[in-house]
């Protein structure tokens, strides 16, 4: 088993850092391997609609969005963290998964995804939503935990503190590792579920 778990944070120890490394301790100890990838400090531009991906299986802009693509591939989960800004992601962060999410043509169904969101207080809850969407609409699983996926901290290092926010990180990496084990049995025994050919409707008269 490997996750590949994206860092959306402008800080590499941080307080979403700090989330991160709890639940490392347990895929460690789950025997998954981990990658990490540190892309909140990145210069990242926005998807422009080129449609250049559709033609050649991968960005036009040749960043970091096409170094993560084979790693996204050959992951079996994919955790996404990101602090809070303005009740939102980190703007480099949506950038970054919104065009490693579009140019990639493989197929993503049944790969494990998590959020996990940081704040000093508010916008938790809103952050995990919008992360969570990238999974929701490419067949990806979402793994829960005992709460929402959120830790606290405004000064660096406050993270620690959150005793109820490390619990929940441990409980999250647990359940995730769980999540995947289990569909790479299905998945050996009953295969992929089976998929239709895609339907787009317009509403537009």
């Amino acid at each position: 088993m490997k996750v590949l778990i994206i860092n959306g944070s402008p800080r590499p120890n941080g307080n979403t850092s700090i989330a991160l490394k709890e639940m490392e301790k347990v895929f460690a100890a789950e025997g998954v391997e981990t990658e990490i990838l540190q892309i909140g400090n990145k210069d990242i531009r926005s998807c422009v609609a080129c449609g250049s991906c559709a033609k050649t299986g991968a960005c036009v802009f040749d960043d970091i969005v096409n170094e993560a693509a084979p790693k996204f591939e050959a992951c079996d989960g994919l955790v996404v963290a990101s602090p809070v800004y303005y009740a939102s992601a980190n703007a480099t962060l949506v950038a970054f998964l919104t065009r490693l999410f579009y140019s990639t043509h493989f197929d993503k169904t049944m790969k494990v995804g998590a959020s996990v969101v940081c704040a000093r207080r508010g916008g938790l809850s809103a952050t995990f939503d919008e992360l969570n969407k990238f999974f929701t609409i490419s067949g990806m699983p979402v793994a829960s935990s005992r709460y929402w996926n959120s830790i606290h901290g405004r000064l660096p290092g406050e993270a620690s503190q959150d005793e109820e926010g490390l619990l929940t990180m441990r409980t999250l990496a647990r359940n995730m590792t769980f999540l995947m084990k289990s569909i790479a049995l299905g998945k050996e025994a009953y295969g992929l579920p089976e998929k239709e050919a895609p339907v787009s409707t317009n509403f537009i008269r």
